[in-house]
């Protein structure tokens, strides 16, 4: 079942995820050669809890860290790691997480560290417009499957393929909450887009195949032929008829990241 939200339950989710924005700007401000991804989960964790919050994913399913740090061929929920220090062309995809007054909040962002390669660029900027792509089609009159089309079509057209495995979600008092948003599909498929819906539409798109496999860890999810993958997200809610983003990517280009 699709849990809408009232105007002020949508006010109290923006307030999470203006958080988990500026936490992966301050997190983003600290990526460089030689730092770690614990490095970056400690900074997060304690910018959360001095605002007010509790990082989401630290305890989630008995996730053990406060953001997934996942780097270069990992797709999704890399785990910190002092022994996963960043060096100079990788990249990095940071989730994060909050829970203020009672809502969740949840973005991610690739990173780069240093000049990257340009084949690696331009899949980061694809994922990254598939992601905008989405949210256009995040509007009353379509339906989840309009919106995961557009991000398939988007990326398959320039050569990239989609992870299928791992979908996007509606968010509220839960992290995860119907529907499930997967980022491929047909149009005029899936529930129907109405006001009230709050949902995260998370790209994970890769330069290679799109096959996975999982690490030992049960949690880290990589590219089976170990090639890079990017991942995007923001969380909208449906108003007045048309996506409203909760979460933002404007303070990481206020950094200058």
């Amino acid at each position: 079942m699709i849990n809408l939200k009232s105007k002020g339950e949508i006010e109290l989710l923006r307030e999470a995820n203006i958080l988990v924005s500026r936490t992966l700007a301050e997190v983003g401000k600290n990526i460089k050669e030689g730092v770690s991804t614990l490095d970056l989960d400690k900074l997060a964790e304690e910018f959360i809890r001095d605002n007010g919050a509790i990082p989401a994913f630290k305890g989630y399913g008995d996730f053990p860290g406060t953001l997934c740090t996942s780097v270069n061929d990992v797709v999704v929920h890399g785990i910190p790691s002092p022994k996963k220090v960043l060096s100079q062309g990788d990249i990095v995809s940071i989730d994060c997480g909050t829970i203020k007054n009672g809502f969740y909040g949840d973005s991610a962002y690739t990173f780069t560290v240093g000049e990257i390669a340009e084949s690696v660029s331009a899949l980061l900027r694809a994922t990254k417009e598939a992601l905008f792509e989405g949210i256009r089609s995040a509007k009353v009159g379509n339906r989840i499957g309009d919106v995961s089309y557009a991000v398939q079509s988007y990326c398959e057209a320039r050569g990239y393929t989609v992870v299928r495995e791992m979908v996007g979600h509606g968010i509220g008092r839960h992290l995860h909450e119907e529907p499930q948003v997967p980022n491929y599909g047909r149009r005029g498929t899936g529930p129907k887009i109405v006001d009230g819906m709050v949902f995260c539409i998370e790209p994970m798109i890769n330069l290679g195949a799109r096959q996975i496999k999982f690490d030992d860890d049960g949690w880290t999810c990589r590219t089976r032929d170990g090639k890079p993958s990017a991942h995007f997200e923001l969380c909208i809610a449906i108003v007045e008829g048309k996506a409203d983003i909760l979460s933002t990517f404007s303070f990481i280009e206020e950094a200058g990241l």
